[in-house]
Parts: C-alpha cells; sequence; structure tokens
C-alpha cells in the first residue's frame, strides 16, 4: 500500500520571524495573522487571518502613498497611483515575503500545504499584510511606518519605472485608449479544488482575444493577460505616444522590436508623403 504523502507543519520558532520582521507583534495577534483560511478550516473553523489582511492592506496603503506623495512632489496623481501599485502588488509583496522566510511559518490546511501553498504569491503577500495589521494594533502607525519603509524599500526606490509595468490592467486601458480600441474586457474561467484552483484569464480588446493568462488567483491571471494584450498592441500599433520609462523599451526588447527611435511610422501614415508639418515647398519642418 503507497504510503500517503505529508507536507512538514509550520514552523513555531516564530521569534526567528519576528526577529527578521523587526518590533515585537501580540502573540495573539502573530499567531492569527499568520493563520491560513486552509488551515482554519481543517480545524473546525479557527479565526483566519483574513481581518488583519483588510486591516493591513488599508495601512500598507496609507504609508506607501504618504511617502511617494511627499518624495516624488513633480508626479502627477495617475503616475502615483501606479507608482503605489508596483509597491504593493501581489509579486513585491511575495518577494517581500521570501525574504523574510515567511512561507515556512504560515498554518496551512494539509491540502494547501501539498499543493505548494507555501511559495504561492498570493498566500505569501495576503500574509505580509496580515502580519503589517497585527503590527500597526500593536505599536500604532509610526512603528509600522518603519517597518513597512525599510521591508519594501527596494520597491519605493525603483516604482517610478516599474509602475506601468507592475499595473498591466491600468496600463493596457491607457493604451487602448489612445489607439481608440475602448476598454478591455476580462473573461476569467478556474478549474481544480478549491485548495489548488486554477485560473484562466483572457483580456478582450476591441472584440479580441489579445492576450491570455493563468495563475492561482484571478488577479494574477488578468495581470498576465493584460500584460500580453498590451505586448501584442504594442507590436501591432506601437505606443501611441505613451511615456512609460524602461517599460516599452523592455518589451520591445522581448518581443524583438525596433526601439523607440526606430519605431514604425503610425498606422495609416503613408511614408512617401511629406510630413504634414513641413514646408511643401522645401520639406523641411517648420
Amino acid at each position: 500500500m503507497a504510503k500517503r504523502r505529508s507536507a512538514p507543519p509550520a514552523r513555531t520558532d516564530t521569534e526567528a520571524l519576528v526577529y527578521r520582521w523587526g518590533p515585537s507583534i501580540d502573540a495573539d495577534l502573530l499567531d492569527l495573522a499568520l493563520t491560513h483560511r486552509s488551515y482554519a478550516h481543517e480545524n473546525g473553523g479557527l479565526p483566519t487571518n483574513e481581518r488583519l489582511e483588510f486591516l493591513g492592506d488599508s495601512v500598507l496603503g496609507i504609508i506607501v502613498t504618504e511617502y511617494l506623495y511627499r518624495t516624488h512632489p513633480e508626479v502627477p496623481e495617475g503616475q502615483l497611483a501606479k507608482m503605489r501599485a508596483a509597491t504593493v502588488s501581489e509579486p513585491a509583496l511575495a518577494a517581500v515575503a521570501r525574504d523574510l522566510g515567511l512561507g515556512e511559518f504560515i498554518k496551512l490546511g494539509k491540502g494547501e500545504a501539498l499543493s505548494g501553498g507555501r511559495d504561492k504569491d498570493s498566500i505569501l503577500s495576503d500574509t505580509v499584510e496580515a502580519l503589517i495589521g497585527a503590527t500597526y494594533l500593536t505599536h500604532g502607525l509610526e512603528e509600522t511606518r518603519t517597518v513597512v519603509t525599510r521591508l519594501v524599500s527596494r520597491f519605493l526606490d525603483s516604482a517610478r519605472t516599474r509602475g506601468a509595468g507592475l499595473d498591466w490592467k491600468t496600463s493596457l486601458q491607457e493604451l487602448a485608449a489612445v489607439h481608440q480600441l475602448g476598454n478591455p474586457v476580462y473573461e476569467v474561467a478556474g478549474t481544480g479544488p478549491d485548495h489548488q484552483r486554477v485560473f484562466t484569464a483572457s483580456a478582450i480588446v476591441d472584440g479580441e482575444v489579445l492576450g491570455q493568462g493563468t495563475g492561482s488567483s484571478k488577479k494574477v491571471a488578468e495581470h498576465d493577460a493584460a500584460e500580453a494584450a498590451y505586448a501584442a498592441i504594442l507590436a501591432a500599433r506601437g505606443d501611441g505616444g505613451l511615456n512609460l520609462p524602461g517599460v516599452n523599451e523592455a518589451l520591445r526588447a522581448d518581443l524583438g522590436l525596433p526601439g523607440a527611435d526606430d519605431a514604425p511610422d503610425a498606422p495609416g501614415a503613408d511614408p512617401d508623403l511629406p510630413d504634414p508639418g513641413a514646408d511643401p515647398r522645401t520639406g523641411e519642418l517648420r
């Protein structure tokens, strides 16, 4: 008879995690922050970390928003929103969690643990937000601000160049608007059991599926689909003059496209006709 697989339990030496995190956290709040719903459901309906995650998401948002507002006084609201999205995105918070070795400490149900839940971006990022919420309830805003700023500092520093690339849904909507393609629409389907759900998203622009993505959450799948659709429009139509530092250049390199200075003429332009802004007698720009 085959032996059933088993996943190792969560580490209980949470003082090691707290040392990496920074300030102490109330013991009950720490335990709650590390309790995923899959573990709670397998153990008689214990409280989960979802309320703390909800609180931590808001605290993280205000800290990052204020930081960006104060350090980038010249940046308009729309770009600030993208910079914030880059800093608090699921991939960014999951990277913070991996730096801390957080996955080993999260209490997961057996099925979730066996399916690789300790390294899923969605679970890691949600737990970081729960820990932020627990820190806020233990110490208040200023101590939490210190922790958050330290943990996400590298994302804050690079937010201006990475913002558009980590908020692909917004960037796709803007690019579609530039080319008068209407608002993107997303269709999402999920397969597999609840503890191992896989979502597939299609990004539909101007009635056509231009990108698809998969992920462990609808958010991740839509994000990937939006990136693929953005790349498709960029390849077919150009960037329409959008200024996305570092993003369009990187996509062009991935796609093997010419750079911004070598971009093709706008759709419908005839290279044999003079520039409409040129003097018709000399051909020189006015």
